[in-house]
């Protein structure tokens, strides 16, 4: 038997569909409390903004 598994927006309750989900990480400068995590979708992640961080690691080769 098949699972399949739905994403719930946790600010709005809307159901995520496939590939336009987003994951909002939350970390405290008081390591204590932890980490929190918010699924959204993509509509939400857009209207609460905040600032584009590069992506991490080498950049690829240049082909020649």
């Amino acid at each position: 038997m098949a699972k399949k598994t739905v994403l719930i927006s946790d600010m709005s309750g809307k159901e995520i569909p496939d590939g336009k989900g987003a994951t909002i990480r939350i970390t405290f400068r008081d390591a204590r409390k932890g980490v929190r995590e918010l699924d959204v979708t993509d509509e939400e992640a857009e209207r609460l903004g905040g600032r584009s961080v590069a992506r991490r690691g080498r950049r690829p080769k240049s082909a020649s």
